[in-house]
């Protein structure tokens, strides 16, 4: 008998993620062109760890490895991770961060399906606030640095530390347009004056708004292919440039303009390929609405008055907290009754 038109077969998971790790593919491209081609080692180093402790939590939990390896949700979770670190952070920062995110926040908490926290930002908000000097030390767009790391030099920095000779770390690392902007403006600095220095370009970062471009390019294409929904990234994207442009509006000399904090920092990573994480996020649209907004506001915030340049993945696991809520109280209700 055949099966009525109406019945289809839901996508696999490895099917689901791959297309994931594809729509990032243009960002990481984009990514080499701005800062090199060390971000490729970080991805490298952090897909292996996160395999290798996947496997060894499986097995030790009594569970069948090939099912969830090739599934690829620790792939998922290791290239983001990577692109949120530094691309020329020592192999160890990423290593540690990929195990704390494998092991603590996904595997102790039963594995894909049961982790209540998006584990990459549980691991970068782990490495940030144990090793923020590291975390901090961003190279400098090779269009704008001083002293241009080959391919070579950026492997052997990565591994052991070591520039080459009569280059200085200085010459080679820069603040990122976030940092500059906030250490600036404590300095008593107007954002005019602010956004003339070499490091930003017309909507961002230099250089780096091409990245976001590329992000948001990725994710209209997971959008169109209907792994995600328009709800999370219109949301976020939306309410933080509502907020930013509020606070713009009433003080354009301190507040940067809804562009720069859109095509700044994470923005359009979080919007695509973060909140949209299935498992740790809302199941409701209204749900979805509430949680990507929350996001936005929380992570300006921080942007504006917390400690770090950036607050996205703070604010993500502030979220991830709220997420029973917001799908209990956003349950569609028939006759008083939830449905």
């Amino acid at each position: 008998m055949n099966r009525s038109p109406y019945i289809s077969e839901a996508p696999s998971v490895s099917s689901i993620m791959l297309k994931v790790l594809l729509a990032l593919v243009p960002g990481i491209i984009a990514y080499v062109w701005v800062f090199g081609g060390g971000i490729l080692v970080t991805i490298t180093l952090a897909t292996v760890t996160a395999l290798l402790a996947e496997a060894t939590m499986l097995k030790l939990r009594n569970r069948p490895v090939q099912p969830f390896l090739t599934d690829y949700s620790a792939v998922i979770t290791a290239w983001l991770l990577a692109l949120a670190i530094p691309p020329l952070a020592p192999w160890w920062l990423i290593v540690v961060g990929t195990l704390f995110a494998i092991v603590v926040a996904k595997q102790l908490y039963g594995g894909l399906g049961y982790n209540p926290f998006n584990p990459a930002m549980i691991g970068y908000a782990v490495l940030l606030i144990s090793f923020p000097a590291l975390m901090t030390k961003w190279p400098a767009a090779l269009q704008l640095a001083q002293t241009k790391l080959g391919f070579a030099d950026q492997i052997q920095f990565i591994f052991s530390g070591v520039l080459p000779q009569d280059v200085k770390l200085d010459a080679v690392t820069s603040a990122t347009p976030l940092d500059y902007l906030k250490t600036q403006l404590t300095l008593k600095h107007d954002v005019a004056s602010i956004r003339e220095a070499p490091i930003f370009g017309a909507l961002g970062g230099k250089g780096g708004e091409y990245i976001a471009m590329a992000y948001l390019l990725g994710g209209l294409y997971l959008w169109q292919q209907k792994i995600i929904s328009w709800h999370l990234p219109t949301a976020f994207l939306g309410a933080l440039a509502l907020i930013s442009g509020v606070f713009w509006v009433i003080n354009p000399a301190h507040f940067a303009s809804p562009l720069f904090h859109l095509f700044s920092g994470a923005s359009m990573l979080c919007a695509f390929f973060i909140i949209t994480d299935p498992v740790s996020g809302p199941t409701t649209p209204k749900g979805k609405l509430y949680f990507a907004a929350g996001v936005a506001v929380i992570a300006y915030l921080i942007r504006a008055y917390g400690g770090y340049p950036d607050g996205v993945a703070f604010a993500v696991i502030f979220m991830n907290i709220c997420v029973p809520l917001l799908d209990m109280h956003t349950q569609p209700r028939v006759f008083g009754h939830e449905k």
